[in-house]
């Protein structure tokens, strides 16, 4: 399975008010895993950025001067996106401002799911930690990802950490590149990072307890022994194993 793991940043907070995507960063997942095959690109606006989005991204428009427009990438974006699944954090935002801008092209386009499927993961996040903070910083710690780098947002910065933050959401494992096979079916050249032979590996060491702890431990269970009357269940497994 082919996603796509995607963010932008904008010129403020309302396509309706006439505000742009000024950055596209992607990721790609194969299989659920990486593969290296991302999409990043900055876009002229042709308008002001709010104070508060400059802000958070930093992006300035003396930056943007010279970068293509939206119109100029849009073929190559969505060839890039075509039958994937988008997996984006508040996917209302992204798809909203994507959508406007492809809108604002005339060119009868349509709207960006029907490319593509879209997950948000915030409302999964939601769902899976209901009362709790969902940002994406938020699910970093929750996780523990290191996003240290972090410090102002950016699209593809962003997507990568999405992507790991996902697949630890959904029980996969994160930053592992394709093997030489699969990345040969997925289409990418991103290069490989083979597995650890376990027979190189050097054996576990084995700290067994001082008579203290296993003393300290027999006192522990004798007194909740007593507490339960009699149901100290590691006692009896002891006895069962002795």
């Amino acid at each position: 399975m082919r996603q796509i793991v995607l963010d932008t940043e904008t010129t403020g907070l309302d396509p309706e008010l006439g505000h742009r995507i000024i950055e596209i960063g992607c990721v790609e997942l194969f299989n659920r895993r990486l593969t290296g095959n991302s999409y990043h690109q900055y876009l002229q606006p042709d308008r002001e950025i709010d104070e508060g989005a400059l802000e958070v991204h930093g992006i300035t428009p003396e930056f943007l001067a010279d970068k293509p427009r939206f119109a100029d990438v849009v073929q190559d974006l969505l060839e890039y996106l075509r039958d994937a699944e988008l997996i984006i954090h508040n996917a209302p935002f992204d798809v909203g401002f994507l959508n406007s801008e492809l809108k604002l092209l005339g060119r009868g386009l349509g709207r960006i799911e029907d490319y593509c499927g879209v997950v948000d993961t915030l409302k999964m996040a939601r769902s899976m930690f209901p009362g709790q903070a969902n940002s994406l910083d938020a699910l970093c710690k929750r996780h523990g990802i290191d996003n240290s780098q972090r410090t102002l947002h950016g699209a593809l910065l962003d997507a990568e950490i999405l992507a790991d933050v996902y697949l630890a959401m959904t029980g996969g494992q994160t930053a592992m590149f394709l093997d030489g096979a699969d990345m040969a079916a997925a289409g990418s050249s991103a290069p490989t990072h083979p597995r650890l032979d376990p027979a190189s590996r050097p054996p576990l060491r084995v700290v067994a307890a001082s008579e203290e702890e296993v003393s300290a431990h027999r006192r522990r269970l004798a007194a909740i022994d007593e507490e339960s009357g009699g149901r100290c269940v590691w006692l009896r497994e002891d006895a069962g194993n002795s």
